[in-house]
């Protein structure tokens, strides 16, 4: 078996060279590239099982090489490297096609999680592709978790309603909600659920091809149409289509779409005869279609078709008393996949994950538990297994207030200075394992000063 290839790009000739060592030692073909023209160049003359992308680069972005990765090959599995402050920019881009983030300073041991299991996401959906009736079907109960506010309760009494149903769902709500595992209980629940359950993320789909890929081509429709491919809508006869970020379709789609919503018919891109389906279509969004038609992007009659009945799933910071119901799930989630027995969190842990503002939602929440187990050496989760802006738990609900990554402006020049200094502060901790002595030698202070800088922050270690 080919051992997969690894392209990282990230401007820092350190992390590249660390990367690519470990890397190697762990069965990898590893190349680097520190600048988005270098890495192009590679990817056009060869071809690569995963990248890890670092967001911030001298002349792109890791948002615009994603783009240019899934048009030059649209398999492989994208890895996004950033700090706290890109985290919400960083969960938007899975929206578009990348598989994961990972969050600095990184740690090996989690970037070889995070690599394992985009490189066994890769090998299942090619399995999804070739035998879709076989893997659609596997058993997704352990993936739902039902809160418990009032929210959670609503919810949970919708989908039940719709469910057997086979209504059209639109399921609104930010990233990482979690509205790809809503449309997976509604099926499970619906009369379908022995059928295919087929999920498109049509934010990732390049627009030349989006086509081919909901509704299937014959042989020599385009370049590179070297036979006769099944599309989505054929790949769920009988059971469940999930399109995710439907307002990314163009509007020669959404205009099929509608066409097959309508008359339950597909036509195969270059084909002229019809084939009939029998598909429920769920749909998600997190953008607002209202705005989208009245800015002339979306179709008002399809928005019409997809929201027979609406679910709105609210972000995690307004459901403050589900955050441990899911934390707790998550650490089960990961004990299982990290073979670890960590049996919860410290009391400080759960105020601080309470606390924070959780710009992700229930992806950044999930990533954070996860690499909290991996990085927990006892019985419960410490403070020192958390990042840092978790830690601080201010930093990242003013961050929200004010838009990811914008510094505070109230105080004038002193509030950005008041800011910077204690996410400086944060990061050197973090570095040290919250040594305190460590951390007080790197900022150059005594520990003393640092003890006083902390107290006047509010942050408690």
């Amino acid at each position: 078996m080919a051992q997969p290839r690894l392209l990282v790009i990230d401007d820092d000739v350190d992390i590249c060279t660390l990367l690519t060592r470990f890397l190697a030692k762990h069965g990898y073909e590893v190349e680097s590239a520190q600048r988005g023209a270098v890495a192009k160049d590679l990817l056009k003359k060869s071809r690569f099982d995963l990248v890890l992308c670092d967001h911030r680069l001298p002349d792109t972005d890791s948002e615009e090489m994603l783009q240019y990765i899934k048009s030059v090959s649209m398999d492989t599995a994208v890895i996004i490297i950033t700090g706290y402050s890109d985290v919400r920019t960083a969960v938007n881009l899975m929206r578009k096609g990348a598989f994961d983030y990972v969050g600095k300073p990184l740690y090996p041991d989690e970037i070889l999680m995070r690599i394992k299991d985009a490189l066994a996401g890769r090998r299942e959906q090619a399995e999804d592709v070739r035998a879709p009736k076989r893997t659609a079907n596997r058993e997704k109960t352990g993936d739902y978790v039902q809160g418990t506010g009032p929210h959670a309760e609503l919810l949970a009494a919708h989908v039940a309603l719709v469910a057997p149903t086979d209504m059209t769902v639109l399921i609104t709500g930010e990233t990482g909600t979690g509205k790809e595992f809503v449309a997976r209980e509604i099926h499970r629940l619906s009369a379908r659920a022995q059928a295919p359950f087929v999920a498109i993320d049509c934010g990732a789909l390049p627009k030349e091809l989006a086509g081919s890929e909901l509704f299937g081509h014959v042989k020599g429709a385009f370049t590179g149409a070297l036979g006769d491919k099944r599309g989505s809508f054929e790949q769920a006869n009988g059971g469940t289509l999930f399109l995710d970020e439907i307002g990314n379709l163009t509007y020669e789609n959404q205009v099929k779409l509608l066409r097959v919503l309508q008359e339950r018919r597909i036509k195969r891109v270059g084909d002229e005869k019809d084939i009939a389906v029998d598909v429920r279509v769920l749909a998600a969004t997190n953008e607002d279609l209202h705005r989208a038609v009245s800015e002339g992007r979306f179709r008002e009659d399809l928005l019409h078709r997809v929201n027979e009945f609406n679910l709105n799933l609210l972000p995690l910071r307004d459901r403050p008393e589900d955050i441990m119901v899911f934390a707790r799930w998550f650490l089960q989630q990961a004990n299982t996949q990290l073979g670890r027995q960590v049996e919860g969190f410290d009391e400080a842990v759960e105020a601080r994950l309470k606390g924070h503002a959780w710009p992700g939602n229930l992806r950044e929440l999930g990533n954070v538990v996860k690499r909290a187990v991996l990085l927990s050496t006892g019985k419960l989760v410490q403070l020192s297994a958390l990042p840092a802006e978790v830690i601080s738990g201010a930093v990242a609900l003013h961050a929200q207030e004010q838009g990811a990554g914008a510094p505070p402006v109230a105080d004038g020049l002193k509030g950005v200075s008041h800011s910077a200094e204690k996410q400086a502060i944060m990061k050197a901790l973090e570095r040290n394992g919250f040594n305190k002595s460590r951390t007080a030698e790197m900022l150059n202070i005594d520990r003393k000063t640092l003890y006083n800088k902390l107290k006047s922050f509010g942050i408690e270690l």
